[in-house]
């Protein structure tokens, strides 16, 4: 079931979202946490039912090794490295067992194969979320007077089971016990129908419709096809716009979906393209894995405690499984290992630097342009099919010769000719018309945090060095003028909906 659907907008929503409201009068917050938890469980369930005893087998095992834990201190940290290398077992079986098989007959000239295994959904999340769990309890850092049922719901919470962000234990736990949660909250209720608006619109209209030209490209790079200058460059970005769009539209889904119930979810995303160097991107773009990264894996590993080699060390191999983890394939371990260097590079440039720089406006435009060039480039690899195709469009954005703007211009004029009849408009110009209007609005317009002013539990600082300009500062109040808004950007959706069918979000994949 997809967030930008039919079926969760008009059915599901609505009917969980009812019975809830009935619950709150009754001030029960078991029977509403095992409504939601029913409720959760049907919706992942709803994919796949085949997938279900996964991640119910998975809850159940989590929480009794967290329950063993509690019951036996002396045993904790044999219990924690028991129950992270099941969960690691578990996701490396589903998710990476033909990626490693395929290596290793690459390498070693043999042909072993197994059967064909169905990635469970959303595996990837649900375990490092439990991971977390369980590396915060040895830590001390979770309290030990929780239930399998609020246990149940923390890890199958509908909003963010599929695709994050990647919570953790206390962040929603705290929430379940308050008397806010069993309540209704009118301005809860209004703020999050209009992140869902909005997160729809993004994905419905946005993503889905400039998806169309970065896929013909990719398509056309996988094929072995030539492409031009402005072919490929018009492909990267447009790719590069897509996945901005569809993975905040996702989050700007989930935390509205959220507040319906009072939940608040962790910041995740805050503006990633008007970072001013990567290591702000890494502070604004999925901000709960990049939050994971650090806490369970870059800081274990020693972070920056003992010395330079060893800090960039740790950035590249923190990346390298940040990029596996998107991935079982070569391009994602590849990209992975490209941002790995970017932030060696930055942070050995800030060390060189010191206080010594200023920071004029064309420092801070020349820092913005290298880093979204370097974020284009890393999403080739992303997004290519292997390493051919992510070449054959790299080799496009450097093919110089073909950069005269010439060939455009005669088939823009030539659909001007008035003696010509039924010549359709260039294609190309619609995309670039829409790939100018997306950048517009990534570029300068207040993201979705912003515009709600929304507060979130333990999450991150937010990033500072906005962009927005004054004039276009958007802030929500709940009145009539933001209610027909929100219901013209829904109709606008539902409309694009009807033309490009139900597409999944991207980060489902993973």
């Amino acid at each position: 079931m997809i967030f930008s659907s039919y079926e969760f907008l008009f059915l599901f929503l609505p009917i969980v979202w009812g019975v809830f409201a009935m619950l709150t009068r009754t001030g029960s917050h078991r029977l509403i946490l095992a409504w939601l938890t029913l409720a959760s469980l049907f919706f992942y369930g709803w994919w796949n039912p085949w997938y279900l005893p996964v991640l119910v087998a998975s809850i159940l095992g989590n929480f009794l090794f967290g329950r063993a834990m509690m019951r036996w201190p002396g045993h904790r940290k044999a219990l924690l490295i028991t129950g992270v290398t099941l969960n690691l077992a578990l996701l490396g079986y589903f998710k990476y067992t033909h990626f490693f098989l395929d290596t290793f007959n690459d390498f070693a000239g043999t042909d072993f194969s197994i059967g064909r295994i169905i990635l469970p959904l959303a595996i990837s999340f649900h375990t490092f979320q439990q991971i977390a769990y369980l590396v915060d309890l040895y830590r001390g850092k979770e309290q030990e007077d929780h239930d399998l049922l609020q246990y149940l719901l923390f890890v199958s919470f509908f909003p963010q089971l599929i695709a994050g962000p990647i919570v953790k234990h206390r962040e929603l736990v705290t929430q379940f016990a308050r008397d806010a949660f069993s309540r209704i909250d009118l301005r809860n209720v209004a703020m999050g129908i209009t992140a869902i608006a909005i997160g729809f619109f993004k994905k419905s209209v946005a993503a889905d419709s400039i998806a169309q030209y970065a896929n013909a490209v990719f398509d056309a790079g996988a094929a072995g096809q030539t492409l031009g200058f402005y072919e490929a460059w018009g492909g990267a970005l447009s790719y590069t716009m897509q996945l901005y769009f569809d993975f905040s539209g996702y989050i700007d889904m989930a935390t509205g979906a959220a507040l319906l119930f009072n939940i608040r979810l962790p910041l995740n995303f805050y503006s990633p393209y008007k970072s001013l160097s990567i290591i702000d991107f890494w502070r604004r773009w999925h901000i709960t894995l990049s939050r994971f990264l650090r806490d369970f894996l870059y800081i274990p590993l020693g972070g920056n405690r003992k010395g330079s080699a060893r800090k960039y060390a740790n950035l590249l191999l923190t990346m390298l499984i940040g990029g596996l983890w998107h991935g079982a394939g070569w391009t994602f371990v590849f990209w992975g290992g490209l941002h790995g260097m970017y932030l060696i590079l930055n942070h050995g440039w800030r060390a060189l630097r010191g206080e010594r720089a200023s920071s004029t406006r064309f420092t801070r435009f020349l820092s913005w342009l290298l880093t979204f060039l370097a974020i284009v480039l890393g999403w080739v690899f992303f997004r290519a099919e292997s390493f051919p195709a992510a070449l054959t469009v790299l080799q496009g954005m450097i093919s110089f010769e073909t950069i005269s703007p010439w060939p455009y211009i005669q088939e823009f004029l030539w659909w001007w000719a008035p003696d010509i009849a039924g010549i359709r408009f260039p294609e190309w110009i619609y995309g670039t018309a829409l790939l100018a209007l997306l950048s517009l609005i990534v570029f300068f317009a207040p993201n979705t945090h912003q515009i709600l002013s929304l507060e979130h539990p333990e999450t991150e600082p937010v990033p500072a060095g906005d962009r927005t300009p004054k004039w276009l500062h958007l802030h929500w109040k709940p009145t009539a003028i933001f209610a027909v808004l929100t219901g013209m950007l829904t109709i606008i959706s539902l409309i694009f909906l009807t033309l490009y069918q139900e597409h999944e979000f991207l980060y489902f994949q993973f």
